[in-house]
């Protein structure tokens, strides 16, 4: 609820000065003239959210296409008919359908509803639905903005405070049961810090997260709860599960460490979006780096060290859609911050002035005055127009 107020309340405060034209400079060849750049609303903009946060991520980009000026319509999770009713009901109560016009239904619906002609389509959701996504909007020219999944990757250095470390790294990712875009996917850690952060992951599971009154990991339906097993299982086999918070009724699916699982095992291969948080051990922060390097770019990248050249060398080395030191997660609910992935993490940006801009058409407009310079272009040529021109040209340099 707080991200989504303070994010009303930034776009309020900023508005004015986004929304001004601004001025650009503009080479001495065509002086006197003037040009600016216009933020211009697009026309129709669609959001599709997803069911793990849709109170917020509802209102992050809608703050941002209403504040552009845009009309927005919704498509809501099939997974979560309650918040969609209640908000529908509050938009058309507060905004209007004219305004904002929210859709609930289920996965016929969302497949009309990304087909349909907008003039922007922002989506949220997995890569492999985010590539049928792309592709329907690619029959009207739509443009998209894709915020996709990746594993996450945690790089923690033997010289980090590791049972800091273990209470972020495991906030972060007990935060909705892990099925957060950018909870932490695996841990890479330094072999010779590898014991002490698995010791302190477990003491704080006991004391801090196993206490009365915790939050339960609770997991949206039976059948993602059925998929977590099934990645559990290879790893099982070989005895590298360890349960820091055992499971308890129903779809609480507790909290499982996996020692080193198999790098080919689809535990390693595939999104978890859940809590299950493998942690390897690796020779060298280097190799933790290269390890990022050779897969897709992930969401998020966060790194634990106070060593300033291995900061340095995380934020040069690995393309990522954000990075965090020493924290998971805190990026996404900065509203001076970009949002947004690479590749097959994501493609576009959205929050605060990144988001208007996304949802506006940025036009330029340049303004001749009277007397302009390249009416000397214009015939019939002559000695002095030739040698203007060559002095122009290297002036220009």
């Amino acid at each position: 609820m707080l991200p989504s107020v303070l994010a009303v309340r930034h776009a309020k405060r900023h508005l004015a000065r986004w929304m001004r034209p601004r001025r650009a400079r503009l080479s001495p060849l065509f002086w006197p003239s003037r040009a600016m750049i216009v933020p211009q609303p697009l026309g129709v903009v669609g959001i599709v959210v997803p069911w793990n946060y849709p109170l917020y991520l509802a209102v992050g980009p809608l703050v941002g296409a209403l504040a552009a000026g845009n009309r927005v319509m919704l498509k809501i999770s099939e997974y979560t008919p309650n918040f969609g009713r209640v908000f529908a009901e509050q938009c058309l109560h507060y905004l209007g359908d004219d305004v904002v016009g929210v859709v609930n239904g289920g996965p016929e619906q969302a497949a009309e509803f990304v087909r349909l002609p907008f003039d922007h389509l922002l989506f949220t959701g997995s890569t492999q639905i985010g590539r049928q996504v792309m592709a329907a909007a690619a029959d009207n020219l739509t443009p998209v903005t894709l915020e996709l999944g990746g594993k996450c990757p945690v790089l923690v250095a033997q010289d980090a405070n590791m049972r800091c470390a273990a209470r972020r790294i495991l906030q972060a990712k007990m935060t909705n049961a892990g099925q957060t875009c950018v909870a932490p996917d695996y841990v890479l850690v330094e072999e010779s810090a590898k014991d002490a952060l698995i010791s302190a992951m477990k003491d704080i599971a006991q004391t801090s997260l196993s206490a009365p009154g915790a939050i339960p990991a609770c997991i949206i339906t039976e059948k993602h709860c059925q998929r977590l097993h099934a990645l559990l299982e290879t790893a099982e086999e070989d005895n590298k599960v360890e349960w820091l918070i055992p499971p308890g009724h129903g779809r609480d699916m507790g909290l499982a460490l996996v020692d080193n699982p198999p790098l080919d095992g689809p535990l390693m291969q595939e999104e978890i979006f859940g809590p299950v948080l493998p942690v390897i051990g690796v020779r060298s922060f280097n190799d933790a780096i290269d390890f990022v390097r050779c897969r897709p770019h992930p969401l998020a990248v966060y790194a634990f060290t106070n060593d300033a050249k291995k900061i340095h060398a995380v934020h040069t080395d690995i393309l990522c859609g954000g990075l965090v030191i020493n924290d998971c997660a805190l990026h996404v609910v900065q509203d001076a911050l970009p949002f947004g992935g690479v590749r097959s993490s994501g493609i576009g940006q959205y929050r605060g002035v990144y988001g208007f801009e996304t949802f506006s058409k940025l036009k330029p407009v340049f303004i001749q005055s009277r007397v302009s310079p390249t009416d000397w272009l214009l015939g019939p040529s002559s000695k002095l127009k030739a040698r203007l021109t060559d002095w122009l040209i290297r002036w220009g340099r």
